[in-house]
C-alpha cells in the first residue's frame, strides 16, 4: 500500500456487528473494535454504539446481543483526551448524556446483552458491564470505577454498580478507585461466570444457546418487567407482574409449553397450541 493509498483507505468501524450462524443463528456479536485506544468510549465510539444497538433491537431475527471488544482491553471508560480537549459545561452534559442513552438502550432493548469481557474495564467501561443483563469474564479482566483518582467521582457509572453490588461495595470502588478481579467481581454480583480465556467464546456460546431454547416473546418480557419492578415499590412491582404473568400466559409459545409438561413432552415452539 502507498503512502496515498493508506490516506484514503476507508477507516475500520468503530463498532463491529457479526451474526452468529447454525446453532447460535440469532446472536448478533458488537464488538468494541478501538483497540489502540482500550476501546475509550469517545463521541464517535458511542454514536456507533448506539446505531448497533438502535438497529439490533429493531432486528426481529436477533434474539441475544453479545458485548465485546477488539485488543488487550474490554474498555478503558470516556476518552480523557477527547473530554480535556473541549472543556465546557454543555459539552460534558451532552456526552453524559449520549452515554447514558446508550447505557439505558441496552436496557430497554427486547434482546438479553451479554457482556464478552476478555480484559480490564474501567470507569465507563465497568459501567457497561454493569449495563448489560448478564456478564461473563475471563479469569484474567479486571474491573475498577477510577474516576476518583483523577478528581472525578464516577457518578453514571455509580448508577450501575449500585444496582449490581450492595451500597458498601459499590461506594468502596467509587471511593477506593481500587481494582478486583473477576472472581471478586463474580463473588460481588457484577459478573455471572468466570473461565480460562481460551474457554470464554465457549462459554457465552453456551449461555446463548441456553436463551435461544427459550421462546423470544417471553425472554422479552420478562426482561422488560425485571427493570421496572425493581424500580418501583413491592405492591406496585407485584401487580406489574402479575399483570405480565397473565398477558404471557395468553401467548402461544406459553400454552405449548404448559401443554407439553402436561403431556410430559418436549415442547414445540413453532407449534400453536389449541
Amino acid at each position: 500500500m502507498t503512502a496515498s493509498d493508506a490516506t484514503t483507505a476507508t477507516p475500520e468501524p468503530l463498532v463491529l456487528v457479526t451474526r452468529g450462524e447454525g446453532k447460535l443463528a440469532g446472536v448478533v456479536t458488537l464488538t468494541l473494535n478501538r483497540p489502540r485506544h482500550f476501546n475509550a468510549l469517545s463521541t464517535a465510539m458511542l454514536d456507533a454504539l448506539q446505531g448497533a444497538l438502535d438497529d439490533t433491537a429493531r432486528d426481529a431475527d436477533a434474539r441475544v446481543v453479545v458485548l465485546g471488544a477488539a485488543g488487550p482491553a474490554f474498555c478503558a471508560g470516556h476518552d480523557l483526551k477527547e473530554m480535556r480537549a473541549d472543556p465546557s459545561l454543555d459539552g460534558y452534559r451532552a456526552l453524559f448524556n449520549q452515554c447514558t442513552r446508550v447505557m439505558l438502550t441496552m436496557q430497554r432493548m427486547p434482546q438479553p446483552v451479554i457482556a464478552r469481557v476478555h480484559g480490564l474495564a474501567t470507569a465507563a467501561g465497568c459501567q457497561l458491564v454493569a449495563m448489560c443483563d448478564l456478564a461473563v469474564a475471563t479469569s484474567a479482566a479486571r474491573f475498577a470505577v477510577s474516576g476518583i483518582n483523577v478528581g472525578l467521582f464516577c457518578a453514571t457509572p455509580g448508577v450501575a454498580l449500585s444496582r449490581n453490588l450492595t451500597r458498601k461495595q459499590a461506594m468502596e470502588m467509587l471511593l477506593t478507585g481500587d481494582f478486583i478481579d473477576a472472581q471478586t467481581a463474580r463473588e460481588r454480583g457484577l459478573v455471572n461466570r468466570v473461565v480460562a480465556m481460551e474457554r470464554l467464546d465457549a462459554e457465552v456460546a453456551a449461555l446463548c444457546g441456553s436463551i435461544l431454547a427459550k421462546p423470544a416473546a417471553a425472554v422479552a418480557a420478562g426482561k422488560q418487567l425485571f427493570y421496572r419492578q425493581v424500580e418501583t415499590g413491592i405492591e406496585a412491582a407485584y401487580q406489574m407482574a402479575g399483570q405480565t404473568m397473565a398477558c404471557n400466559m395468553m401467548d402461544e409459545c406459553a400454552l405449548e409449553g404448559v401443554q407439553a409438561f402436561i403431556e410430559k413432552r418436549a415442547p414445540d415452539w413453532a407449534k400453536p397450541s389449541d
